[in-house]
């Protein structure tokens, strides 16, 4: 990877995906043994799905949760946190379509979850209404304290829009640095940000071990746990202790 300029002036904008948090033990989503595995995404992961069978949908999730309750975070976490510690959040904007929470067990101080969060809970008829933090199974009964209505998972489901989209729209178009990490390139809208990025003067680059083929300058055809590091150790000048 050719260096890299971490100058005043230079924004770095990440987008994660599932395969940051592979090494985790997190299936990514297009695994043999991945996460969907055995599970119809019609009966768990739709608007429809809960409103038809909530139980079932809770069920899923909470068996999720507990299961990523329990996992630490790999050494791709830990440098991004790292890099954002270092140059401030207005530098880098960590945007992340996982939901496992694992970008904030490594201390990152600010991250876009534009897919939502396991750890949350939200009101089904009204996004606006607080939001809930759920640690263990989600209680069946629970209710908005607003307007009394069921709470869902805070998850952005097929079909919906994902969250802080403007937000995460204004960051790519002015940032200088866009990089893509362990993402299928495959899912929108996340996968047309790398465009809109290159598109507004930004470089592109992907570290992911099978590339998506999106419009990237530079592709590291690697892991997160062993690339980002490195990524992050040049950028912030570190000494490399390999």
């Amino acid at each position: 990877m050719a260096e890299l300029s971490a100058d005043e002036g230079t924004r770095v904008v990440v987008l994660t995906g599932a395969g940051l948090s592979k090494a985790s033990g997190i299936p990514t989503f297009r695994d043999a043994d991945g996460l969907w595995e055995g599970y119809d995404v019609t009966e768990v992961a739709t608007p429809h799905a809960w409103a038809r069978d909530p139980s079932t949908v809770r069920r899923f999730y909470d068996e999720r949760r507990i299961n990523c309750a329990s996992v630490l975070p790999n050494p791709a976490h830990f440098a991004l946190s790292r890099l954002q510690h270092a140059v401030g959040v207005r530098r880098c904007t960590l945007i992340t379509q996982n939901i496992d929470g694992l970008l904030q067990k490594a201390s990152a101080n600010d991250v876009i979850e534009m897919h939502g969060s396991l750890f949350r809970l939200r009101c089904e008829a009204d996004l606006d209404h607080p939001r809930v933090g759920v640690f263990g199974p989600q209680n069946p009964g629970q209710a908005c304290k607003i307007c009394g209505a069921a709470m869902r998972p805070d998850v952005v489901w097929f079909g919906e829009m994902p969250y802080d989209m403007d937000k995460i729209e204004q960051a790519v178009v002015t940032c200088d640095l866009f990089l893509s990490v362990g993402t299928s390139g495959i899912v929108y809208p996340a996968a047309g940000l790398s465009a809109l990025a290159k598109a507004n003067g930004a470089r592109t680059i992907e570290i992911n071990p099978e590339p998506s083929g999106g419009p990237f300058d530079d592709v590291v055809r690697d892991t997160a746990e062993a690339a980002v590091p490195r990524f992050v150790g040049r950028w912030l000048k570190e000494d490399d202790d390999d």
